[in-house]
């Protein structure tokens, strides 16, 4: 599955989302090449990724973030045992606030 990843397309992808500059940009870039599904799935994997980074029950984040537990404990997963993606960008939005 990771060797999936590795490929010329998949860096060339990962290359252009680094290339946008801008919220606005991402916005455009993200609706132009994800469904609505995939965009509001994504978001929601973020916002659990947030709250479980606060320490929230996972039947609070299942009601908070309109999830079932089984997506806490996916994201849980790659928030713990992953790459450190999540990681690095809710330290980047904590440093925001």
């Amino acid at each position: 599955m990771e060797k999936e990843l590795k490929t010329k397309e998949v860096k060339e992808l990962y290359s252009a989302i680094s290339s946008l500059k801008n919220a606005k940009e991402t916005e455009n870039f993200f609706r132009d090449l994800c469904t609505i599904s995939e965009i509001k799935a994504m978001a929601e994997r973020w916002q659990v990724a947030g709250l479980l980074n606060k320490k929230v029950p996972y039947r609070e984040i299942a009601e908070k973030a309109s999830s079932s537990t089984a997506t806490g404990t996916r994201v849980a997963t790659w928030l713990n045992h992953g790459t450190g993606g999540y990681k690095l960008l809710l330290h980047r939005r904590q440093g925001e606030k």
